[in-house]
């Protein structure tokens, strides 16, 4: 039918501007933060689009409901301030009528938040945690910006690395200044890695064909010695290890565990595939423009229901997480209570009624005035 493919395709190309925007918006504030550490030398400039990107899929699953929750509401607002909802009325299509398309769409994109919480989330917090305790708990150098002399974590060094090769592991034309030397003096060379002590686990920075300068130049004592390996040894750090996060364990893990928290993670992947048939009713439902109130009437109440509806759904999830519940029955009672409010609220609009009915006051007899 005409009314439903225009339907659809309004609310797919209304959810991809949305989506840009909200994404543009996400990208900013994850950009800023990770250029902080960058700055800081905690992870190479190079990994930031790589750690951003990562971040930015993790969060779809929960960002996906939300912009299409807004696509709809911009949709049918739309529709009813251009009087198309009251000429589609007028030839006997209700709000009811758009329950079909609805289903279609709410079905595809509850499939694409079902993979995405079960299986690409936990990927893409495992891989990103991986891939920033690489740089985190690296050597001093391997956070180090390249091009750039950077003092170390102890601050009892200078570096300064011109390259790094990822393929082998190598840093290229390495400089090192280190106050724990004997005399006063620097160590360059052409390559170096990092490598560790099996016995002390001892950190060590090993440079190969470059040159150790000591002393001061001028004086008696000053020489040059060439090399062709020169161990370094780097002073642990005190950066505290990251710990592996919840979201990046596997659904076995978390649905078998007896640990609360864990626990609490399996019941939020599963609320929130629920939360966009749920909220695509409450979408249908409460945008309605009147006239006489305004166009803002109806989205104020519908966002003000997305709140609640997430609000609430985080406290059961946070009840779970303390122990104090053993399953999941408080999120099927959020979802289940949201449900029926939306099936009374689109109840409500299709046959013209106001969201909460009025109560009539009993009128007061009054007597005769002699």
């Amino acid at each position: 039918m005409i009314i439903n493919r225009s339907f659809i395709s309004e609310v797919l190309r209304t959810t991809a501007a949305v989506t840009f925007v909200i994404i543009s918006i996400f990208l900013v504030t994850r950009v800023m933060q990770f250029l902080r550490q960058a700055a800081q030398g905690e992870i190479p400039v190079e990994a930031v689009l790589s750690l951003v990107g990562l971040k930015m899929v993790g969060y779809l699953d929960v960002m996906m409901p939300l912009m299409f929750f807004i696509s709809l509401i911009m949709v049918i607002n739309r529709w009813y301030s251009d009087r198309e909802m009251a000429v589609l009325a007028s030839a006997g299509v209700g709000i009811m009528h758009f329950l079909k398309p609805l289903g279609l769409l709410s079905l595809v994109l509850t499939g694409v938040v079902v993979f995405f919480s079960f299986y690409i989330t936990p990927m893409s917090h495992a891989t990103g945690y991986a891939l920033e305790q690489e740089y985190r708990q690296s050597s001093e150098v391997s956070g180090v910006i390249t091009g750039r002399f950077v003092e170390g974590k102890d601050g009892n060094g200078v570096y300064f690395v011109q390259g790094y090769n990822r393929e082998s592991g190598n840093y290229e034309n390495v400089f090192v200044y280190r106050a724990s030397f004997e005399r006063e003096g620097v160590v360059v060379s052409k390559t170096a890695y990092r490598t560790e002590d099996e016995k002390t686990q001892d950190q060590f920075l090993v440079l190969k064909n470059g040159s150790r300068y000591e002393g001061n130049p001028g004086s008696p004592d000053y020489r040059v010695v060439d090399f062709e390996t020169y161990a370094l040894r780097i002073e642990p750090k005190t950066r505290k290890k990251l710990s592996y996060p919840i979201r990046a364990l596997s659904n076995t893990d978390v649905r078998e565990s007896s640990d609360p928290r864990l626990r609490s993670e399996w019941y939020w992947r599963i609320a929130k595939v629920f939360t966009l048939p749920v909220l695509a009713l409450f979408a249908l439902a409460l945008c309605h423009v009147d006239s006489r109130k305004g166009k803002s009437s109806g989205m104020v109440m519908a966002f003000a229901v997305f709140l609640t509806y997430f609000q609430l759904i985080g406290y059961t999830v946070a009840l779970i997480r303390k122990g104090l519940s053993d399953d999941g029955m408080p999120i099927w009672i959020v979802h289940g209570v949201y449900f029926l409010l939306a099936c009374y609220c689109l109840y409500r609009r299709n046959y013209n009624l106001p969201m909460l009915p009025s109560i009539k006051l009993p009128k007061k007899n009054v007597g005769a005035v002699a």
